[in-house]
């Protein structure tokens, strides 16, 4: 059971919903760390800043970031 609920719905905010949006267009849900850190619509969103960040950064090829993520999910025993 799930010790902290999820948000699965923007509510209207201002914050959460161009990021829910995206995530559906992207993914065609919402990812569940998004809908726990939907809680606090701050950090969600500083969150979701920094990895757009990392990724048009540059520093790393675009096509090595979907291995990155597969690694770093294969490490954490999360599926991807």
């Amino acid at each position: 059971m799930a010790r902290i609920g999820e948000i699965t719905d923007d509510g209207g905010d201002p914050t959460l919903q161009p990021i829910f949006e995206r995530q559906r267009e992207m993914f065609g849900d919402v990812l569940n760390t998004a809908k726990v850190m939907a809680h606090c619509p701050q950090i969600l969103r500083a969150s979701t800043l920094m990895g757009q960040a990392i990724e048009q950064s540059g520093q790393l090829p675009k096509a090595l970031l979907p291995l990155i993520y597969l690694r770093v999910a294969s490490i954490n025993g999360c599926p991807f």
